[in-house]
């Protein structure tokens, strides 16, 4: 057991410490994957400057309600690193004015990708109820174990940078992700049907032979997602189909990046409309598509899929 848990709020004081350490090292390992020569602690004496635009030392001081040695410490590695420009007051000659300089505001540019992605973390790693702060510091600390913090802002940072996640077409060096990932989604919510087997390891024969398009998700040099479109008997129709995500980029809508671009090529190549086989157990799935448009249709008693009891369809 934790023995610091094990202290109640005895320790509250040490277990935030603690945390607040963490957080700081997880932080750090953020901005040296992104190149971003930043230290965490210097994130709240240069944000006031950011926020002010234009401040004065003592502003910074009561602003953040710590000590003026701590203040003039940050503000000189600040200086150092050529991030803000230092002038006297217009009004005070005693007075320094402190602003971000060229460097420091282009830097600024930089970061607020970084930062935008760690406040999204941390609130989806906060953002529980408890009735105690203790209780409260016993599950993010809990969420903080099972999972690798910086890596998770890491890829929420990339799936919201555009140049960082591409959709590519088919091409055969990837058709063993195509299996793997299908593969891996339907063992986790179904499980793999004949069909599904002879579809997903001949994807030429069955898909691109046939006149359908294959997407995939690519994040740097790993594919991380993947999507189908099958061309049906009814000419200009296409069922949108065979959409995964790696476990360890879920939850970043990679597969709604996916749905638009699909939307978006299927607009362009004048299709008369999609389908899509589903189930209703897969809540989240069909509000998605409800939101984009796709509206219920009656299901066929010869449905292609055992697990699907729902059909939808995209009117273009």
């Amino acid at each position: 057991m934790d023995a610091l848990q094990g202290f109640g709020e005895l320790a509250i004081g040490s277990r935030l410490k603690r945390i607040s350490e963490f957080m700081m090292k997880e932080t750090q390992l953020v901005y040296n994957h992104f190149n971003i020569d930043f230290d965490p602690y210097l994130f709240p004496t240069f944000k006031i400057i950011v926020n002010k635009k234009g401040v004065t030392n003592t502003e910074i001081n009561e602003s953040l309600n710590i000590s003026q040695p701590a203040v003039t410490q940050a503000l000189n590695k600040l200086s150092k690193k050529g991030l803000i420009a230092v002038s006297n007051s217009k009004t005070d000659k005693r007075k320094k004015n402190i602003q971000l300089s060229k460097k420091g505001e282009n830097f600024l540019i930089q970061i607020i990708p970084i930062w935008n992605g760690i406040d999204s973390i941390i609130k989806e790693f906060t953002m529980h109820s408890s009735s105690s702060l203790i209780e409260h510091l016993n599950k993010l600390e809990s969420k903080l174990n099972a999972q690798p913090l910086s890596q998770l802002i890491i890829d929420k940072i990339k799936m919201n940078t555009p140049t960082q996640l591409e959709i590519i077409a088919y091409d055969n060096i990837y058709a063993k992700d195509f299996y793997n990932l299908n593969i891996e989604w339907l063992k986790k919510y179904f499980v793999v049907e004949p069909y599904d087997e002879e579809v997903l390891g001949k994807p030429d024969t069955y898909i691109i032979a046939k006149g359908g398009y294959i997407f995939f998700a690519k994040l740097e040099n790993e594919i991380v997602g993947t999507v189908a479109l099958m061309p049906i008997e009814e000419e200009g129709t296409f069922e949108l189909t065979k959409m995964a995500v790696s476990p360890a980029h879920r939850g970043f809508k990679i597969g709604q990046k996916l749905m638009q671009h699909c939307l978006d090529f299927a607009r362009e190549q004048e299709f008369k409309r999609l389908l899509l086989y589903s189930s209703r157990k897969l809540e989240n799935a069909i509000y998605i598509y409800r939101k984009y448009g796709f509206i219920e249709q009656p299901l066929e008693k010869n449905s292609p899929y055992q697990r699907s009891d729902i059909k939808m369809e995209y009117p273009l």
